[in-house]
């Protein structure tokens, strides 16, 4: 079990970098390439990052708690999907859903991830 565990903290971490990948592919596809979809496919990833690392990276001060860390979380992970959506990316937004629904499921019943 240990060994699914660890490919299931892997998984949690490579869609946290695929959520940010997302709001990337939506600033290029928004604007089709122009410098303001630039500015946009690299300041909406840093703008998630930081507010990632202030509420919810495990060891943050003031990192969320409970329904508000998970409600926070679904906002991130949903926004990029719906990013994928606006960018004309409705199965891969469909498949991140799913899986990122799936990988919370299982930090959460195996205890991997602290939410109290």
């Amino acid at each position: 079990m240990t060994a699914l565990k660890m490919m299931n903290l892997a998984l949690a971490f490579l869609l946290e970098l695929a959520m940010l990948v997302a709001y990337g592919y939506w600033g290029v596809k928004t604007r089709d390439g122009d410098l303001l979809g630039w500015l946009l496919a690299f300041g909406v990833p840093f703008v998630i990052i930081l507010i990632w690392a202030r509420f919810m990276a495990p060891n943050s001060k003031t990192r969320l708690k409970g329904v508000a860390y998970l409600g926070m979380k679904a906002l991130l992970f949903g926004g990029a999907a719906l990013a994928l959506v606006a960018a004309g990316q409705p199965t891969a937004a469909l498949i991140f859903v799913i899986v990122a629904i799936l990988n919370q499921i299982l930090l959460i019943v195996w205890k991997d991830e602290t939410l109290g």
